[in-house]
């Protein structure tokens, strides 16, 4: 039990662990408050509790939304690093690591200006801000399910290699391979989403009822949670 608190506290104390339970958090409460206020119509206190945790579920999506204006210069760190992916071996990987680093890199801005207009901070319409914002993030989520995939490929290349040498690096791989499987998983859960949230008459966009808003988003935010485990346990293995 202490460890489980602590583990909690540990990940609560960092802005990427603390931002992933709070995504948690508010699809979790949009998805039990959608189910509740649909299963619940003629029932006023059960109505009233669904209406409440979609609220719940609005604040916490509103209060990433202001952590994130600090979000741009750790974004602008992280492309100056990677840069053209000099470092990474296969080059279709890389090209497509750079355009979603670009494509990650132009949403902040954006979102930013969508926000202030909501905000009358500024004297302009956030409409469009919002549909540029969601397509920048949609290309974002293609590339990276794009990215995992080659990845994959790559991944099994190297196991054949593996068995055939007989060298025993069949965890290390399998392990990779699952990352990748729940980057895919967690990609296409909120590229659902994505396309939801946009214009209406493009695609399933407008559709999708609250709880399965909230049903894509609870997958995808599981699946940051299991990754950000796995980095854990990773570093871990390579300090020993």
């Amino acid at each position: 039990m202490q460890h489980s608190v602590d583990c909690l506290v540990r990940v609560l104390e960092s802005y990427r662990g603390r931002d992933k339970v709070i995504r948690t958090l508010c699809y979790g409460s949009q998805l039990v408050g959608g189910i509740i206020s649909r299963k619940a119509e003629a029932d006023a206190s059960s109505h009233n509790l669904g209406k409440s945790l979609l609220l719940f579920s609005a604040q916490l999506s509103h209060c990433r939304t202001v952590l994130r204006l600090f979000d741009d210069m750790s974004m602008l760190a992280y492309s100056y690093s990677y840069g053209f992916g000099a470092k990474e071996k296969d080059g279709i990987t890389r090209w497509i690591s750079v355009l979603t680093n670009v494509a990650d890199q132009l949403y902040y801005p954006c979102e930013h200006v969508a926000w202030a207009a909501d905000s009358h901070l500024l004297g302009v319409k956030s409409d469009r801000w919002w549909v540029v914002s969601t397509v920048l993030w949609a290309t974002s989520l293609l590339l990276g399910t794009l990215r995992s995939l080659r990845v994959l490929m790559l991944l099994k290349r190297e196991l054949r290699k593996c068995h055939k040498d007989g060298s025993r690096c069949h965890s290390q791989i399998d392990r990779q391979m699952q990352v990748e499987l729940l980057s895919i998983l967690g990609c296409m859960a909120d590229f659902m989403n994505a396309i939801h949230w946009m214009p209406h008459g493009f695609l399933w966009a407008g559709r999708f009822p609250p709880w399965l808003v909230g049903l894509m988003g609870t997958i995808s935010s599981v699946v940051g949670l299991i990754k950000m485990k796995e980095g854990d346990f990773a570093q871990t293995c390579s300090a020993e």
